[in-house]
């Protein structure tokens, strides 16, 4: 019952956190949110699984209750997590914490709304990392979009509203199209299934396929689910050209809502098409192999050029969380252990290092009130501490050796480079290296800008060091993403016990 009970401490504080009186809204939710991260890491130390969730792996904590029964096909909470799952649960909780911790200086008006909103979105990011009834996992997915809708329209910026609506519409529209092509899916594939749970399809589609539905053959309609599952998570990546709605949604965002939506809410993206896409559907998988990773690398590439060419520090980190995603996507279409294995590993290093890069522009934000690099420079020598911590980020997305993002680039490097199953594979991930150099010239553009050279500042604000409770967090994200350079083994060994099965169709 302990998945049971992280996501019921994280709603039931939510709502605790809604009542309270604003003064201790902050302080109370940080200390509920301790709950779930230290339960987490207490999971994560105790984790006995083995293999793949849904591919005849042994899960962890897994719990299993019969809930519905809609005419033939049953509903039941079924949760549990695997090698995959257990370290973006992880990432979760600990995010939350150090992004409810960061929203102490820049929150300062209604924050018990805040706060409970903060961890009723943990509550269900835990959710669709850990449930595995197509149903119970698509109510998780959807319930994360509102509480991050109303974040961003009413502690967002100038065009709150607009931003809130462009992301809502975006990411609803893409779920109904992913909802739509799994409940095809499981019609068509006929008696061979009679509940919503994902080992069970999954077991159908790789053992029998589709019979076909709506007069589409089985193959036929394989690859019609295959390409608007794709499509429906690419929106949540994302990926271009649907990643319109990203840049928009993080600069009006209030900065923790920047920082779990970086950190979290996009891996459930490429978190899904591994679950979905990548281990249902393999000869899809090899089908659409060029068109994809030939998609991936242009995010790559697109979404550094665009980096390269903002002068708004939260829209530079924006855009460069394309370009990392694009990276996710070729180690998948790679289908080798260290392709997917690295792409798994990407997406909790991202996350931390992601949320380190909102947190650092945050606090400049907090201390001079712009976010352009042309509005100020020399700000090192004022806040020495926070100017360090966001150096070092830089540095980690970078991949400095002896940080996470190195490790994560270079197994997705060294898998797609190999892969057998990619046409071009040594083309397509030479052109996604390249990114690599784009990257260094849009950071350290940015950085030579604002934090190195004269002190000057077109704001009239006096800067100062930066509160201990805004450093914290950002030290606490750069151990981390040290701690997982150094030693990769702490999760990647757990995450390509999981992916292995993917890759042999659930042979063990």
């Amino acid at each position: 019952m302990m998945i049971e009970a992280l996501i019921a401490v994280a709603l039931v504080g939510a709502l605790v956190t809604f009542v309270a009186p604003n003064r201790i809204a902050g302080r109370l939710a940080f200390a509920i949110s301790l709950v779930p991260a230290v339960l987490s890491l207490w999971m994560f130390t105790a984790f006995d699984g083995s293999g793949n969730a849904l591919l005849d792996g042994t899960l962890a904590f897994e719990s299993h209750v019969e809930w519905l029964q809609l005419g033939e096909y049953s509903i039941a909470w079924f949760v549990g997590l695997d090698g995959i799952s257990l370290p973006l649960v992880v990432l979760t909780t600990v995010l939350t914490s150090l992004a409810i911790m960061s929203s102490w200086t820049p929150i300062d008006e209604r924050e018990s709304q805040f706060y409970g909103l903060l961890l009723f979105i943990e509550a269900n990011l835990i959710g669709v990392f850990a449930a595995l009834d197509f149903f119970l996992w698509f109510i998780f997915w959807e319930a994360v979009l509102i509480p991050m809708y109303l974040l961003i329209g009413i502690w967002g910026g100038p065009r709150r509203k607009y931003a809130a609506i462009k992301f809502f519409v975006y990411t609803n529209v893409a779920s109904l199209v992913m909802f739509g092509a799994f409940i095809a899916l499981v019609f068509g594939l006929g008696d061979t299934v009679t509940s919503f749970a994902l080992p069970e399809v999954a077991d159908a589609m790789l053992t029998t396929g589709p019979e076909g539905f709506l007069g589409l053959e089985g193959t036929t309609l394989a690859s019609v689910v295959f390409i608007a599952m794709f499509l429906g998570f690419a929106v949540k990546v994302p990926i271009v050209p649907f990643h319109t709605w990203l840049p928009d949604a993080h600069v009006e965002a209030p900065t923790p809502a920047s920082v779990l939506l970086a950190g979290v809410l996009l891996k459930m993206g490429t978190y899904a098409l591994l679950r979905f896409n990548f281990t249902m559907f393999p000869e899809q998988v090899a089908t659409y192999a060029v068109p994809i990773a030939a998609i991936a690398v242009i995010s790559v590439i697109y979404g550094a050029m665009l980096a390269l060419a903002q002068t708004d520090l939260k829209r530079i980190v924006a855009y460069s969380s394309v370009s990392s995603m694009g990276y996710v996507i070729l180690g998948l279409i790679a289908y080798t252990q260290f392709g997917v294995g690295g792409a798994t590993f990407q997406m909790v290093s991202h996350g931390l290092i992601s949320g380190l890069m909102f947190m650092a522009v945050g606090v400049i934000y907090n201390a001079t009130h712009t976010r352009l690099v042309t509005d100020m420079s020399g700000i090192a020598d004022r806040m020495p501490v926070a100017v360090g911590i966001l150096v070092a980020g830089a540095f980690g997305y970078m991949g400095l050796p002896l940080m996470s993002g190195f490790f994560g680039e270079f197994t997705i490097f060294f898998g797609a480079f190999g892969s057998e199953q990619l046409p071009y594979s040594q083309l397509l991930t030479s052109l996604a290296m390249f990114g690599i150099v784009i990257v260094a010239g849009y950071l350290l553009f940015a950085l030579q800008r604002t934090v190195f050279g004269p002190y000057e500042l077109k704001t009239d604000y006096e800067v100062t060091r930066a509160p201990l409770h805004d450093v914290v967090p950002m030290f606490v994200l750069l151990g981390l993403i040290i701690a997982l350079g150094v030693a990769p083994d702490l999760i990647f060994e757990m995450i390509t016990d999981a992916v292995d099965p993917i890759l042999t169709g659930g042979e063990q």
